[in-house]
C-alpha cells in the first residue's frame, strides 16, 4: 500500500511540473526586479568620496609615512582603477527613474550628465585617452575604440552645459507634487539634501575646475576655454556659483556609522609613524602663515633647542624625496612636525568634513582666470576671499586665539594671529595680474587643498609646477614624479588592438609610461 501511494505522488509531480513554465519556477519572489533610482544615486555618490589623510595626500606632499611597515612615500603608480562600473550605475539610475514613470527630463537624468562628466574627468586625468561613444555597451561591444582626450573634454563640457540647462528647467518648473513618479522627485542625495539649486551651483563650479585644468589649451577653438569661462563668471543668473563654504560639495562624519579617517582609535597605531611634509610646511612657514599652528605640532627637537612654539622656525616637515631610513631616524629624534594630534585624533567625527569641491577652490580658480585674461573682474578680491574663507575653516580670524599643542596634546600656549597683517605682508599681498600674482594664487590654492579634494593639489602642480614638489629617492620612479597612471591590465587582454593604437598615438616610443605627458599638460 505504501508503494502504491509513493508512485501516485511521483506521477502527480511529473504531471504537475510538465504543466509549469520552468522560467517561472526559477524566479525568486524575494528578488527585486527594479531598484529605486534614489538607492543608485547614493551608491554613485559614495564612489565620489575623497577622504582626508589618504594616500593621495602623500602624493600631494602634505604628509609622509616614515615607518616602512605602513608603506612609504613613493609614487609607485601602476594600473589605474577606472570608474566604468560606476558609470554603468549612472545609466541604470537614469533607466530606473524612467521605469517609475518619470518624465524624460527629471532630476536623475540631469544629474546623470554631471556624474558622467565628473567620472570621465577623474579617469582621463589619470591615463589620457579612453573609450567614450562605444563604451558601457557590455557584451554588445567588448572592444570599444578610444576617443582622444580632447574629444573627451569636448563631450564633458557639453554634458556640463546640458546639466546646467536641465537643472534650470527643473527648478523653474517647481517642486513636483508628492503623487509624482519617484523618478521626478530627487531622493537619496547624501551631499546636497536633494536640492537642485545646490546641485546647479556644483555643476557650474565643477565646470570652472575643468576649464582651468585646460589652461595649456586655452587657444584651442574647439574647446573654447576662454569664452566658456567668461560666460560662467559673468552671468550668475544663467550659471549660479557657490556663494560660500556652506555650498560646498562635502559630507560630514557622524562619529558612529562614519568615522573620521584619523581618530582616537587609530592614534596609537599612527603616532610617530607619520609626519608632515616639507612641501606643505615650508610653504606655510615661508609666508609666516598661521595655519601651520592649527595643522601641525612644533617639532620636539626644536622646542628642546629653545625655539618657542609660536616661532615659525619650530615647524619642520620632511622632504618627500628623503629616503625612508633617513626620515624614520630623524622623525624618531623629534626633528619633524607631526599633524596636530589633538585636532586630528581628538574625536571620531573629526574637525572637518570630506570635501570634494568647494567655495575656496572656486575663488582661486576665478582669480586665476582673471589673471590669465580669460574674463574681467578683480582678481585680487577673489584671491583675498579665498584666503579669508580658508583661514575661517581653521577658526583663524583677527582677534582669535589659537591653542598650540605638542604631540602629547599638552597645551604649550596661545597665539593671536592677525589675518589683516598676513594679507598685507609683502609675500602675500597680491602682486597684480602678472606671473608673480599667478604664483601667489596657485600657492594659496595649494595651501587650501590641504586634506581635501582628492588629487587636485597634484593635478594643479602637474599643470603649473607650483609649488615645487620634492623629487628623489623617497619618491621612487628613479627620482622623478610621474605624470600619469598605466592603463588597466585587463585592457591588454580584452581590447589590446584599440589600446595599442591609443598608446601609440599619445606617447609614441615611450609606450604606456608613467612619465609620458597626457594631452592636457602638453605645451
Amino acid at each position: 500500500m505504501k508503494n502504491i501511494r509513493y508512485y501516485m505522488v511521483i506521477a502527480f509531480l511529473v504531471v504537475f511540473t510538465r504543466c509549469q513554465d520552468f522560467e517561472e519556477i526559477e524566479k525568486n519572489p524575494n528578488q527585486a526586479t527594479t531598484v529605486p533610482p534614489s538607492l543608485l544615486l547614493t551608491g554613485i555618490q559614495n564612489d565620489m568620496l575623497e577622504q582626508p589623510w589618504s594616500l593621495e595626500h602623500r602624493w600631494n606632499q602634505y604628509w609622509c609615512c616614515n615607518y616602512n611597515y605602513y608603506g612609504n612615500n613613493e609614487y609607485s603608480w601602476t594600473n589605474a582603477s577606472l570608474k566604468f562600473q560606476t558609470l554603468k550605475n549612472v545609466l541604470k539610475m537614469e533607466e530606473e527613474a524612467l521605469n517609475t514613470g518619470a518624465k524624460a527630463l527629471n532630476p536623475y537624468s540631469a544629474l546623470g550628465k554631471f556624474f558622467r562628466a565628473y567620472f570621465y574627468v577623474s579617469m582621463t586625468e589619470q591615463v589620457g585617452d579612453l573609450p567614450l561613444e562605444e563604451s558601457l555597451q557590455g557584451l554588445d561591444d567588448t572592444t570599444p575604440v578610444y576617443a582622444t582626450q580632447k574629444e573627451i573634454y569636448i563631450q564633458v563640457l557639453e554634458w556640463l552645459e546640458s546639466a546646467n540647462s536641465d537643472l534650470a528647467t527643473l527648478i523653474a518648473a517647481g517642486t513636483p507634487p508628492p503623487t509624482s513618479p519617484l523618478g521626478d522627485i530627487l531622493s537619496g542625495d547624501i551631499y546636497m539634501t536633494n536640492s537642485l539649486e545646490s546641485w546647479q551651483k556644483i555643476v557650474n563650479s565643477f565646470t570652472l575646475r575643468v576649464l582651468i585644468s585646460l589652461s595649456k589649451k586655452d587657444s584651442d577653438a574647439d574647446l573654447d576655454v576662454k569664452n566658456r569661462f567668461n560666460s560662467i563668471v559673468t552671468n550668475n543668473t544663467k550659471y549660479p556659483l557657490l556663494g560660500s563654504t556652506s555650498d560646498n560639495l562635502q559630507i560630514f562624519y557622524n562619529g558612529s556609522t562614519s568615522l573620521y579617517p584619523s581618530n582616537p582609535g587609530s592614534k596609537g597605531f599612527d603616532k610617530g609613524r607619520y609626519n608632515m611634509a616639507e612641501t606643505y610646511v615650508k610653504t606655510l612657514t615661508d609666508l609666516a602663515d598661521p595655519r601651520v599652528f592649527v595643522t601641525c605640532n612644533p617639532a620636539e627637537a626644536k622646542l628642546k633647542a629653545g625655539i618657542a612654539f609660536d616661532n615659525f622656525g619650530a615647524y619642520i616637515g620632511a622632504s618627500s624625496a628623503e629616503s625612508l631610513d633617513d626620515m624614520s631616524s630623524k622623525a624618531g629624534k623629534g626633528e619633524y612636525s607631526y599633524a596636530n594630534q589633538l585636532r586630528y585624533y581628538g574625536t571620531y567625527s573629526g574637525p572637518e568634513p570630506a570635501l570634494m569641491l568647494g567655495y575656496v577652490e572656486q575663488c582661486f580658480t576665478i582669480a586665476e582666470g582673471i589673471n590669465r585674461g580669460w574674463t574681467s573682474g578683480d582678481a585680487e578680491s577673489f584671491y583675498e576671499n579665498g584666503i579669508i574663507a580658508s583661514m575661517d575653516l581653521y577658526g583663524i580670524k583677527d582677534g582669535s586665539s589659537l591653542k598650540v599643542t605638542n604631540a602629547d596634546d599638552v597645551v604649550l600656549g596661545e597665539v593671536t594671529p592677525s589675518v589683516t597683517n598676513y594679507m598685507n605682508s609683502t609675500a602675500v599681498k597680491y602682486a597684480g595680474n602678472n606671473a608673480a600674482g599667478l604664483e601667489q594664487i596657485l600657492t594659496q590654492k595649494y595651501i587650501a587643498f590641504f586634506q581635501n579634494s582628492g588629487l587636485e593639489a597634484y593635478y594643479n602642480q602637474r599643470r603649473t609646477d607650483i609649488p615645487e614638489f620634492r623629487e628623489g629617492t623617497g619618491t621612487g620612479n628613479n627620482g622623478v614624479i610621474p605624470k600619469r597612471w598605466l592603463y588597466p591590465s585587463a585592457e591588454e587582454t580584452t581590447n589590446n588592438e584599440n589600446l595599442s593604437k591609443a598608446i601609440e598615438s599619445q606617447f609614441g616610443s615611450m609606450g604606456d609610461s608613467r612619465n609620458a605627458e597626457i594631452y592636457i599638460i602638453k605645451d
